[in-house]
């Protein structure tokens, strides 16, 4: 895929590619235009030699959004596409015809009560989605986005809730997993390259230079 944006001179303003190659690099280069955003696809193989430790359960819808929409909030406030989200975002997510609540997984926070300002809820989510085949993919198995309450950082949970969410796709017969992060983002790059995931396509956004960073538009 590829989408062009000129301006009525016909002079290339905003160049968007997917999966993009040397000749999308060439075109903003000519252009002037810069690299304002890069997202990776990730594969691994289906299943992992290690499973989750998480104790995790599926979302309950009319239960679980306020909640879900707390952490999500907390963990993306940095990000284009999933930060500053609203009950109608939720709901149009969960309306989706791949929508299944059972590869929605929510990690709950049992409080020991040692923290007198410490209420329970949700600690981390990992959503998934399942791609039917098309051309040579095979079926693939999306670790749709995963989220870790700020305040729980540095107890391993991503990595944990990535599992789990993998565990999951491959025990619905999925042999490949997939997912999409920042080419930025250094610290989830290295927690999936250690999961076994490597990178199998680039999708790239170029603008003229100060340009805002473009969302991607995914589910």
């Amino acid at each position: 895929m590829r989408t062009v944006v000129e301006a009525p001179n016909g002079a290339l303003v905003a160049l968007e590619a997917d999966p993009a190659g040397a000749e999308d690099a060439r075109l903003a280069a000519e252009a002037g235009l810069v690299l304002v955003r890069e997202v990776l696809q990730l594969r691994c193989n289906l299943p992992l030699e290690r499973p989750s430790t998480c104790r995790t359960r599926p979302f309950r819808a009319g239960a679980d959004e306020a909640e879900f929409l707390r952490v999500n909030n907390l963990a993306f406030r940095w990000h284009p596409d999933q930060s500053d989200w609203t009950a109608d975002d939720l709901a149009r997510r969960l309306a989706e015809p791949w929508f299944d609540a059972d590869g929605f997984l929510l990690l709950d926070d049992e409080d020991d009560g040692d923290d007198e300002d410490h209420d329970e809820g949700i600690l981390a989510f990992c959503w998934t989605k399942v791609h039917p085949p098309a051309g040579t993919d095979p079926a693939l198995g999306e670790i749709f986005v995963i989220g870790v309450d700020p305040t729980a950082h540095g107890r391993g949970l991503g990595t944990e809730m990535v599992r789990a969410g993998l565990d999951h796709l491959a025990a619905q017969g999925l042999t490949v997993g997939m997912l999409h992060v920042e080419a930025d983002n250094q610290p989830a790059l290295r927690m999936y390259e250690r999961l076994g995931f490597s990178r199998h396509s680039s999708h790239q956004w170029w603008a003229r230079p100060g340009s805002p960073v473009p969302a991607a538009g995914r589910g």
